[in-house]
Order: C-alpha cells, then structure tokens, then sequence
C-alpha cells in the first residue's frame, strides 16, 4: 500500500457552528492598542467564522464579502456584502440582478483584509490589485500543501513550492491545489509588496470542522471499547486548532507583521501514541489502545491520513517530512498553542451537538465493523 502525492494535497488541503467557538478565545483577550475595519473574504465556511468571531471580540469592525451561500444566518450584525472572487461572474447567477464580481468592493477602505478563499491566483489578483491602493495590510490564508514534496524533515518556509507546467490551470484538484496557492501567494505579494501575511496551516481542526478528520480520534475514545491505533506510536503528527490560529491571524494584522508563516504545532512534532492518549485523556475515556504494525495494516490496505486520520508512516516514500514542518517562525511571531487535550474535548462536545443527519464523522475514516475486522485478524495472526 503507498499514498500518493495527490492523496496527501488533497487531504491536507480539504479546509451547527453555534457553540463552535469555545474557551480558548477567552483565555487570551487583551484588547488592541486600536479598532481596525477589517474586511474577510469569505468568513463563514470553518475557518471564517472562528477569525471573525475572535476579531470582533477583539473590538475591530468587520464587513465579510462573499457569495451568500454558506451559512447566510451568522453574523446578522455585521456589515455584508456580495459578489464573487471571479470579477465576471454574479454572486448568484440564478438571480436577477445579482452583484458581479467584486463591485460592490470598488471605493472601500479597509485598514486590512484577510482573505481565507484564495484558490485560484487570477481571483486573487483581481481582489488585491481594486483594494491595494486602499488598505494597509492584505492577509492570506495558503497551506503546507504549497510545498514542492514532503521528503525534508522540518524544512522552513525557504523549502522550494510546486509549480504547475500550465499557470492558466484552474481547476482546484489534489494535484494542482498546492501549486496554485503558490500562485495566489506571489499574486497578493506582486500587487502590494512588503503588506502581505501569509499563513500555510497544515491539517487544521476543532470546532466546525467540516471534514471529521481530526475529529476521527476524539469522537472514536469518546465511543470506547478497544481502539486500532496504526503503528508502533513513534511516527509523527502535526496539527492546528482552528481557534489558534484565528488568533495568529488576528495578531500578525494587528502587530502589522509581513511574511510567510508555517503555522500548525505543536512546537515540536509529536509522537503518535502521545496523540492519541492526549485525545483519549481529553475526552475521559476508558478505551484501550491497541496499536497495530504497519506491514500488517498495509496488507489489509489501511490508508493513512484517510483511514486514519493524521498518521503517516515514517517510511512512507517521499513522505518522510509530511508532519514535520519547522513552525519556530510562527511562534516567534505570536502564534500561541492551545493544549491537545482541551481540543479534543472541544471537538467532541461540538460533535455531540450536531443533530444526527449533521455526523461530524467522515464516511472515508475507519468505520467500526472494518475496524473490528481488522483488530481479530491481528490477534489471530
């Protein structure tokens, strides 16, 4: 069994929110030397609503731009707006009269935007060059994924990104997702150079999560009984609570820090069997752990990350560096790490919230009869 590059970028890509937003923002709440007027580009998928949420805690105005598709009934007190990141096409095409593109951005002044909806670096050249001359701080969130290969343990943001042959390329797939946020990162730094932050996130989770990877382990402790863990725990794993890095971003657009900035944690990559029982201690639980090779897990074609979210084989071909990103940038510049344990309860209660036809479980994760299968062919072996 191998993983392919195009299955690692699209499951490190792949981005009820009432209640999402949980203790971690109140832990931390000084408020800044000033409001800003900050404008989001999208903010109400997953990530969005957690930085506008933090911002608007924080004291700074908020208007969200967007399409008006997702989630329209959060934030009714802010400012929205409407339109679409292709500047020739409507925010809805099947209304009458619908915004184009992004003129309802055109005359606006913002102290900054932060733009989490970049995927196709002709959208984001289009929104920097109408609101670079009246805005001081552009932020984009990109990806880890931006990397040209995972095989270096803990390179830096000076590590080579992916490049497409064809630049015009802009259909989002697993293969030309990382490329083509590199593209939207030098797009946004060509139209305002020295304003730009960018943060590349890797697997990001908690609350709102809308993908269950993360939330695999925590809600699977929750359920009990014995537990497949993949390995012998000493692979590594590296991940970001939603709500940290909400406030990452927030900071560096309030210090007015530029740059790039590989943001996941924790400080250091953590072993996997220390994952795992931080997630099984979070949630207080009674399970047992009982951890599997990983020649046998191949042979029965356990896949990692899918499977089994967050694992990758230390031996994996080309994959050697996949969960090891230096995030020593970040930290320096503010990005603080919220305790694995607090996430997993976090995740879980969120979880328990959603009403049945909402499972925050992804369908591609290791489903129990599979799982139980797989654990009597490893006694029995």
């Amino acid at each position: 069994m191998s993983i392919s590059r195009r299955d690692f970028l699209a499951a490190a890509g792949a981005a009820g929110m009432a209640g999402a937003f949980g203790p971690a923002f109140a832990a931390r709440r000084t408020q800044p030397a000033r409001s800003l007027r900050i404008l989001i580009l999208g903010g109400t998928g997953f990530l969005g609503p957690h930085v506008v949420e933090y911002a608007v805690s924080r004291g700074h105005t908020l208007t969200l731009f967007n399409r008006g598709r997702t989630n329209p009934q959060l934030f009714p007190d802010l400012e929205k707006l409407y339109g679409n990141r292709d500047p020739e096409r409507p925010a809805d095409p099947e209304e009458e009269g619908s915004p184009i593109g992004l003129t309802q951005l055109e005359g606006r002044e913002f102290d900054a935007v932060v733009d989490t909806s970049s995927y196709v670096p002709r959208h984001t050249e289009a929104s920097v060059e109408l609101l670079a001359p009246n805005i001081k701080h552009y932020h984009m969130v990109s990806t880890i994924s931006v990397y040209a290969d995972h095989s270096t343990v803990g390179a830096d943001e000076t590590a080579p990104v992916g490049t497409l042959i064809d630049e015009t390329v802009e259909q989002v797939t697993g293969q030309t997702y990382g490329p083509l946020k590199a593209l939207c990162e030098q797009a946004a730094e060509r139209a305002m150079p020295g304003r730009v932050s960018i943060t590349r996130p890797g697997l990001i989770c908690g609350p709102g999560d809308p993908t269950g990877r993360f939330t695999y382990w925590p809600m699977r402790m929750h359920r009990g009984g014995e537990v497949l863990c993949p390995g012998d725990g000493q692979d590594v794993t590296q991940w970001i609570d939603v709500r940290d890095l909400s406030r990452f971003i927030i900071t560096l657009i309030e210090r007015q820090t530029t740059g790039i900035f590989n943001s996941t944690g924790p400080a250091e990559p953590e072993l996997m069997r220390v994952f795992v029982e931080a997630c099984r201690e979070g949630v207080g639980s009674d399970a047992t752990l009982t951890w599997v090779e990983t020649p046998f897990l191949r042979e029965h074609d356990v896949q990692p990350f899918g499977h089994l979210p967050l694992w990758v084989p230390r031996d994996e071909e080309g994959a050697q560096g996949f969960f090891t990103y230096s995030v020593k940038r970040a930290i320096a510049a503010g990005l603080t790490l919220s305790p694995l344990r607090m996430l997993a309860k976090d995740t879980v209660d969120w979880a328990l919230s959603l009403p049945p036809e909402r499972s925050a479980l992804s369908r591609a994760t290791l489903q129990p009869d599979r799982e139980a299968e797989i654990l009597k062919a490893w006694k029995e072996r």
